[in-house]
């Protein structure tokens, strides 16, 4: 709250908590209660007027720090308790595992094989539009008795809070799906230039960002850890079938939800900076070659319009955000 940080440590440090909450209390806390007493007690003699004067005085008081300290101590928690969760031996032997055991079986794919090389891009952008999902969801609920609290004793903003979380979120939820992209991208044998590489790299984590915005969302929105995993494994289910690799030609009354789905968005940006202006060629059949551009898989999905993805992208990042902020703001105790 500005006035000193819990945490574990020396009996010194401590006891140290101890006095700085202590007297937080008699500067901030005690004279609101005082004046609540005193209004209680008087209530028939001026109620009105010392209503007005206990409102004032509580305004004084709901905030003890400015958004900056309060942003500036949440963060710092954040990351230590965030570092711990994200980068736990569990979680990172299952990332590498798997980005290892991908790389094995793409090794070093050749170009000719046009079909394994869309299929490893397509899983780029299913693995990490899902991974992060289901984790993102587990958040506003286990935290919810804590936020609760904290904000009922008037502690920080929640715009404090919100800010604060999303910035502890960037270090911690970009490492692994880095490491991920970093050994399968070069067991897989994509395009090795460095442009292609670096593009590809940015828009996976692109992908993260929007895949946990959904999952914050669907966790703040419901408050409830079985709710919220049952609808994100039908969300993932929905959007890995309307991804543009299974379903090519999805019926119109249904084709809408491409166009919600955001790992569409980054599969088809990955095509893009795999086959730039329509690629090379490729057999297709009868000794013709025909252009990448027109292969089924890729047809299917196009390879244009690159800045209206990106931009598409923005806007379900933001506006997740945006639907995780405002059920936060309307919690309530149960």
């Amino acid at each position: 709250n500005g006035d000193g940080v819990p945490g574990g440590g020396s009996e010194g440090e401590q006891k140290e908590v101890r006095a700085k909450l202590a007297d937080a209390y008699a500067r901030h806390i005690a004279p609101a209660v005082k004046l609540d007493i005193c209004s209680n007690e008087g209530a028939s003699a001026g109620g009105t007027g010392q209503a007005s004067r206990r409102r004032g005085a509580s305004a004084r008081v709901e905030w003890t720090a400015g958004w900056c300290a309060q942003f500036s101590v949440l963060l710092r928690r954040g990351l230590k308790e965030r570092r711990h969760e994200s980068f736990n031996k569990l979680r990172i032997f299952q990332v590498l595992s798997v980005a290892f055991l991908a790389g094995l079986l793409w090794w070093r794919t050749p170009a000719a094989h046009l079909q394994d090389r869309t299929a490893l891009i397509f899983f780029f952008s299913v693995f990490w539009g899902f991974f992060p999902l289901y984790n993102a969801v587990f958040v506003f609920p286990l935290e919810r008795p804590m936020l609760l609290k904290e904000r009922s004793s008037g502690m920080y903003r929640l715009s404090s809070y919100f800010a604060a979380r999303t910035a502890a979120d960037l270090p911690m939820e970009l490492g692994l799906p880095t490491a991920f992209v970093l050994i399968l991208y070069w067991m897989g044998g994509l395009d090795p230039r460095p442009a292609s590489f670096l593009l590809s790299l940015l828009v996976v984590l692109y992908s993260v960002l929007v895949a946990q915005s959904l999952g914050l969302a669907v966790g703040a929105v419901l408050m409830d850890v079985k709710q919220g995993t049952t609808l994100a494994s039908v969300v993932t289910m929905v959007f890995l079938i309307a991804g543009g690799y299974y379903v090519q030609h999805i019926p119109p009354f249904i084709g809408w939800l491409k166009w919600l789905n955001y790992s569409f968005y980054c599969y088809r940006l990955l095509l893009g900076i795999q086959f730039r202006d329509g690629g090379a060629l490729y057999d297709c059949g009868g000794g013709a070659l025909c252009p990448v551009a027109d292969f089924p898989a890729i047809k299917a999905v196009g390879l244009n319009n690159h800045w209206v993805d990106v931009c598409v992208m923005a806007l379900l990042l933001v506006g997740y955000r945006v639907v995780a902020y405002l059920a936060l703001d309307r919690l309530q105790p149960r």
